[in-house]
C-alpha cells in the first residue's frame, strides 16, 4: 500500500510540466479576446461587491462593521470553491481525446482546473487589499496565516472536484445538478449576511456547512485582525482532509472505467 502511494506521487511529479501547461492554458482561455484581461480578476469581485453593498446596505440594513470588507472576504473564498468545482465537473470528459490517445494520469486534468482557479484567487486578492486600504482596515501579523486557510480550502475544493469529475463521466446530469447545489449553497453560507440572523436552535446544523469554517477563519485575520480559533482550524483541516481522501478514493476506484464512457 505504501509503495503504491509512493509510485503515484512519483508519477505525479513526472507530469508536473504538463500540469503547469494545463493551468496556463486554462488561464489564457479564460481571458482570451478580453481587452482588460487579468484585470477582470480584480474588477469582477470589486464590481460584485459594490452591487451587493448597495443592495444589502440599503434594503436589509445589516449592522456589520466594515460591510464591504466583510462581503468581499467571504466572496473571494467562496468564489474560489465555486469556480474550481464548476471547471472540474467536465475535466475528464473535456479531455477525452487526449486520454484516449496517450497515457496521462487522469487526475492531472482535474488538479489543473483547481490549480488555475487558485491562480485566479491570488489575482483577486488585489481587490481585497484595495478594499482593506480604502476602508482603513488593520493590517496585522495574523495575515501571514492566510496560506494555511487557502490550503484548507484548496484541499476541500480538490476533494469535491475529484468526486464530481469522476461521477460526471457516468452520470452526466451531475453538471446541471451541481449548478443547483451551488445556488443553494450560496444562500446557506454567510457571505452577505451575519451568522447572528440564524436562529439559535439551527446554529449547530448551519455550521455543518464546511465553507462557514473557512470564511470565518479568513475574516478573523482580514476583518478582525485576530488569529483564528483552534477549534475552527481543527474543524477546517478535518473537513478538507476527509474531502480530499474521499474524492481521491472514488476517483481512483473509477478511473479505469473512464475509457468505456468518455
Amino acid at each position: 500500500m505504501f509503495n503504491k502511494l509512493i509510485g503515484k506521487f512519483q508519477r505525479f511529479y513526472a507530469f508536473d510540466e504538463l500540469l503547469k501547461l494545463l493551468i496556463l492554458r486554462d488561464i489564457k482561455l479564460k481571458y482570451r479576446r478580453s481587452y482588460l484581461g487579468y484585470l477582470w480578476s480584480i474588477l469582477n469581485p470589486l464590481l460584485l461587491m459594490l452591487v451587493l453593498v448597495l443592495v444589502f446596505s440599503n434594503l436589509f440594513r445589516f449592522k456589520i462593521p466594515n460591510f464591504p470588507l466583510y462581503l468581499i472576504s467571504g466572496q473571494v473564498i467562496f468564489h474560489f470553491m465555486v469556480e474550481a468545482t464548476n471547471m472540474s465537473v467536465g475535466s475528464i470528459r473535456g479531455n477525452s481525446a487526449l486520454i484516449k490517445k496517450t497515457y496521462v494520469p487522469k487526475y492531472i486534468f482535474t488538479i489543473s482546473k483547481v490549480g488555475s482557479s487558485l491562480v485566479n484567487l491570488i489575482f483577486s486578492l488585489s481587490a481585497l487589499i484595495l478594499v482593506m486600504l480604502f476602508t482603513q482596515a488593520t493590517f496585522s501579523w495574523n495575515l501571514l496565516f492566510f496560506p494555511v486557510i487557502i490550503l484548507q480550502v484548496f484541499m476541500f475544493a480538490l476533494g469535491i472536484s475529484l468526486f464530481l469529475a469522476a461521477a460526471t463521466v457516468f452520470f452526466r446530469d451531475i453538471q446541471y445538478l451541481w449548478t443547483v447545489v451551488i445556488s443553494m449553497w450560496t444562500y446557506l453560507t454567510p457571505i452577505f449576511y451575519p451568522v447572528s440572523i440564524i436562529p439559535e436552535q439551527y446554529q449547530t446544523i448551519y455550521k455543518l456547512n464546511p465553507m462557514y469554517w473557512y470564511i470565518e477563519q479568513f475574516r478573523d485575520i482580514v476583518l478582525y485582525a485576530k488569529f483564528p480559533s483552534a477549534n475552527a482550524i481543527l474543524i477546517g483541516f478535518s473537513i478538507s482532509i476527509l474531502a480530499v481522501c474521499l474524492g481521491a478514493f472514488y476517483f481512483n476506484k473509477k478511473q479505469d472505467e473512464f475509457i468505456l464512457y468518455i
